[in-house]
């Protein structure tokens, strides 16, 4: 174990990851460096991701964002588990090595293709409000939206956990191993150490004065008071017993001592604001629901939808796509024209009218139809940018005076994507929201601040907000985990971190694995270019810069920036073929 902790942080010294979107730190390019003790598959999935080509295998397929993690999930499917196994243990070791995105203290949303059935479905592990929230929860004293981290660091923003959940009703769903086997590799690294990687080591340096604020966090990440560096052997304890006690019993994360922990952190936060219950934690239910699809390039996009954005979003850029011809590829500033513009529409609708459909009426099925898109399309047919977008008016039987939201969202979180060997498919996107989530850290773990991704304010001129707060609620998300199915059969499985850019992210993968033609690392390796609201952002030190004059002459406003994704593909057919993101630290394992 130690022989590979020492050569893995080397691999790693080099990776983009070290310094992550999250924090506004520009990559500077991958390196794997010198390594050795690996393995073999680790070595050949670091090398070829170096060289830019994806991973092939015929048997099973995992990526994640660490490889710690990735061999985690590798081992299990190795020993005869399916992706439900693979996934446990990729997010419980994720938990540990990658704290800062996502973990115990979080949420999550799952895409799964049962091979057996033949059934695709997906599995809400979304946080809830607590009972005791209002809407006025993100308002100061004199009703005006707090800052950012004024809201985020703290009890205020902590909403119910849902991985631990998700995470057991995965296992007894689609299991086959002990559960004491999945999560027996984070425990031993956590009680035996691991190296701490750069993109870790980046981060915490970045946000000392938040860790800071909470002494359990503090003595985690900055032991004796200075911020913990790349290569130093961490420990963690109290999160290896916290797993054995989930490994006893998984619902016991709910219960008891734990949940009595979770509590007393929350409410005696500085904010004085944290009104998380045991009942809160109690109730929590996991929930599935129908998948949304949306049809192009006669293959069938399927994701998360509400209380997730992501699949809405993302099918809605899409289907605004599908009747224009995009093979110029994607240097190409028509192409990108269209791609933007269709974004700035998807977000128009998305800003109007998403939220949590157990509490609000949402025209999902307007939203993506193909006549309503196929009109709405007709407003890319020009050659310049579009001077105004405003939300549609898709079909519904309800009334939609709704204004527009105000919620924020900054890049975190991380992506998993497991193909086993019987042929179902794991796409799941994994969060505790904003890096370091609350800053607040029980048993182990970090909790998280995902009540932020609420719209601060519930109303605008008197007309509600759809993602307002409420009781018990489910905050809108951007995650879009996504299965790609052609024929009834899947073909692309893939999803990304990067808060509301997510959408942007996963489309431009989708669309240049089937218009641009690009194997899996390929795509997703493109230099991003991504709108959202009108600014057309261009990732810096990229040949995506060399679009800024074409656009700019187009009518946009156009920002050379840090567009870090997680992105991670598995491309399914006569055999697998893999990619991780060359931005962070993620590799793929398969055979």
């Amino acid at each position: 174990m130690r022989v590979l902790l020492s050569a893995l942080s080397v691999v790693i010294a080099g990776a983009a990851g070290a310094q992550q979107a999250a924090d506004g730190v520009a990559p500077e390019g991958v390196g794997v460096g010198e390594f050795s003790g690996l393995g073999p598959r680790v070595e050949a999935a670091l090398a070829s991701k170096a060289e830019g080509a994806p991973v092939v295998a015929q048997d099973w397929m995992v990526a994640a964002a660490h490889p710690l993690a990735v061999q985690a999930g590798a081992d299990a499917l190795a020993a005869g588990g399916t992706a439900a196994d693979a996934l446990v243990a990729v997010q419980v070791t994720l938990g540990l090595v990658e704290p800062q995105s996502s973990g115990l203290g979080g949420g999550a949303f799952l895409v799964w293709y049962d091979a057996a059935s033949g059934a695709l479905t997906t599995l809400d592990g979304r946080e809830t409000a607590p009972l005791a929230a209002t809407p006025q929860r993100f308002l100061d004293a004199d009703g005006q939206p707090l800052k950012f981290y004024d809201a985020v660091v703290g009890g205020r923003s902590v909403g119910v956990p849902g991985t631990p959940a998700l995470l057991a009703e995965v296992h007894e769903r689609w299991g086959k191993l002990p559960f004491a086997d999945l999560t027996a590799p984070a425990i031993a690294l956590a009680e035996e150490g691991f190296a701490v990687s750069p993109r870790l080591a980046g981060l915490i340096a970045e946000d000392v004065e938040r860790l800071g604020r909470f002494q359990a966090t503090a003595d985690y990440f900055m032991p004796g008071g200075a911020p913990l560096e790349a290569g130093d052997r961490l420990t963690n304890a109290a999160y290896a017993q916290t797993l054995r006690m989930m490994t006893r019993d998984p619902a016991s994360f709910y219960t008891g001592d734990n949940a009595a922990a979770i509590v007393a952190a929350v409410g005696g936060a500085m904010d004085g604001a944290g009104l998380l219950s045991a009942v809160d934690l109690s109730i929590y239910d996991v929930r599935e629901r129908a998948p949304v699809c949306v049809t192009y390039r006669a293959h069938d996009v399927c994701g998360m939808g509400p209380p997730s954005s992501g699949a809405v979003a993302v099918g809605q850029i899409l289907g605004l796509l599908e009747g224009y011809d995009l093979s110029a590829g994607p240097q190409d500033a028509t192409v990108r024209r269209l791609m933007g513009d269709a974004a700035r529409l998807a977000f128009a609708d998305r800003g109007r009218y998403l939220a949590d459909t157990d509490y609000v009426p949402v025209p999902v099925k307007g939203l993506v139809d193909p006549d309503y898109l196929a009109a709405r399309a007709g407003q890319l047919a020009g050659e310049k940018a579009l001077d105004e977008v405003a939300p549609g008016a898709p079909e519904f039987d309800h009334a939609l005076n709704r204004a527009d939201d105000r919620s924020i969202e900054l890049p975190s979180t991380s992506h998993i994507t497991i193909v086993d060997g019987a042929g179902n498919v794991a796409s799941m996107t994994t969060t505790i929201e904003n890096g370091f989530g609350s800053r607040i850290m029980v048993n182990g773990y970090l909790l998280n601040n995902e009540l932020t991704d609420f719209s601060f304010a519930s109303h605008e001129d008197g007309v509600p907000i759809a993602n307002r707060v409420e009781p018990g609620k489910r905050p809108r998300s951007s995650m879009a985990p996504t299965i790609v199915m052609k024929d009834g059969a899947p073909v692309l499985a893939l999803g990304s971190p990067g808060g509301s850019r997510i959408i942007g992210y996963v489309a431009e993968a989708i669309v240049a694995s089937l218009d641009w033609g690009m194997d899996p690392q390929q795509a997703v390796s493109v230099p991003h270019a991504v709108n959202r609201f009108g600014t057309y952002d261009l990732e810096e030190g990229t040949a995506a810069t060399e679009l800024s004059g074409p656009l700019a002459d187009m009518g946009y406003e156009v920002n050379a920036t840090a567009l870090t994704s997680g992105l991670h593909l598995i491309a399914i057919g006569d055999d697998l073929r893999g990619g991780a993101d060359p931005r962070r630290e993620g590799i793929v394992l398969g055979d």
